[in-house]
């Protein structure tokens, strides 16, 4: 598991949920460590001219701009993972958009394995059961 919820405001829509999608499972998978199978990614658009950055839209700034958010089962990954992952997240998005603003975040959230979980088990659970 892990799931991502992923905010982009860019003029530019060319680039689809999809190709987000898969580069952001890509990275979980890569960098993290975690299954392809069980990433959940969740794709929001929003219009630039709704995003502010220093009190500017995006469009005024005439930059792109984005929210990554992953919620990843605590003391799974290392800080030097989490660190390489933001910058793999900013580094994939700056290749596909090009005007990125480096006032763009990536958060990782680690939540207690007894806190969360997917088909009805918790993730604390599933270490238990393993």
């Amino acid at each position: 598991m892990p799931y991502l919820r992923v905010r982009i405001a860019s003029a530019n829509t060319t680039i689809t949920s999809q190709q987000i999608a898969t580069n952001l499972t890509r990275l979980a998978v890569d960098v993290l460590g975690k299954d392809a199978a069980v990433a959940a990614v969740d794709v929001k658009f929003t219009d630039p001219s709704d995003w502010f950055v220093g009190g500017k839209s995006l469009t005024q700034l005439n930059q792109t701009s984005f929210y990554v958010e992953i919620k990843i089962t605590e003391a799974t990954n290392t800080r030097d993972q989490k660190a390489a992952f933001v910058k793999q997240v900013f580094d994939t998005f700056a290749k596909l958009y090009g005007n990125v603003t480096p006032t763009s975040y990536v958060v990782l959230h680690d939540v207690a394995s007894e806190a969360w979980g997917y088909g009805g088990k918790t993730q604390e659970y599933r270490y238990i059961a393993q």
